[in-house]
């Protein structure tokens, strides 16, 4: 018989999820304030005495978040869509290939995307500034990618190799094609697995800084993280205005994972299980 939780662990549990929220809700009371209630003794006050959406106004009016935005959520999905694409065939051949060297190679291709930012922004800048793709789109979809992809074929190897391969046979002696199988069957059982991955690289690249900072320094041309920061002007630092933006992109990305929680919870424990 199954014991029942006692009154003391959802304590501890409503402690943690408080704990792991009370910085969005501090943020979220922060861009309602006014900003004669943001700063002195009134700052640390919970409830905001006269709440405000004029923050919110303004860091849409006053600065082009709306452009930072659209420059963020081109970005990622780019970086997403050719993620995806590339792994896609990778990751199925390391799942179904026997070569020497498999483990040793999945923990190269691992250890890449652990590989500090910081060193590689010098060649990468220069190599964007050589090739005139400074303040482009395709100038952050290249290193986003450089550190995405190898997480992207290591999630979906483990994905693929759950596939049984007696499914690929059934179709190769029904006359499938090697192509007409990937698509037809592999690829749709491998959905909750490359959801997943797509959610992670997505996240990733739109929360990247400094490769968008470096790189696209063109107003019109910077990104969301890189757009925030650049709010603070010479002798102020708007912290209503920038809690509102940092709560208007984020909420965005909230609602995703919630409504997608399903399947991401699928795809990620769909390779958890050994058979």
């Amino acid at each position: 018989m199954r014991k029942k939780a006692g009154f003391g662990f959802y304590i501890l549990l409503f402690m943690f999820i408080f704990a792991v929220l009370f910085p969005f809700l501090w943020t979220f009371l922060a861009s309602i304030k006014s900003p004669s209630e943001l700063f002195g003794e009134s700052a640390f006050r919970i409830i905001p005495q006269q709440p405000t959406l004029d923050n919110y106004i303004y860091a849409f009016t006053a600065h082009p978040l709306a452009r930072y935005i659209v420059n963020s959520l081109t970005v990622a999905l780019l970086t997403t869509v050719y993620s995806l694409f590339v792994a896609s065939f990778a990751a199925y051949a390391i799942a179904r290939l026997h070569f020497y060297g498999k483990t040793l190679f999945l923990g190269l291709l691992l250890a890449v995307s652990m590989f500090p930012q910081i060193a590689t922004i010098s060649p990468i800048f220069l190599f964007m500034q050589s090739t005139g793709l400074r303040n482009t789109y395709l100038g952050l979809v290249i290193p986003h990618t450089t550190f995405a992809l190898p997480l992207a074929i290591w999630y979906m190897t483990t994905f693929f190799k759950k596939i049984p391969v007696e499914l690929e046979e059934a179709a190769k002696i029904a006359g499938a094609t090697l192509m007409q199988t990937f698509r037809k069957v592999i690829l749709p059982l491998a959905v909750p697995g490359m959801f997943t991955t797509a959610i992670i690289v997505f996240i990733d690249s739109w929360h990247e800084f400094l490769f968008s900072l470096t790189i696209n320094t063109k107003q019109s041309m910077m990104t969301v993280p890189v757009g925030i920061a650049m709010f603070q002007g010479e002798y102020t630092f708007p912290w209503g205005e920038i809690t509102a933006a940092t709560v208007s992109v984020t909420v965005p990305i909230v609602i995703l994972v919630l409504i997608f929680q399903k399947r991401i919870v699928s795809g990620l424990t769909s390779g958890a299980v050994k058979e």
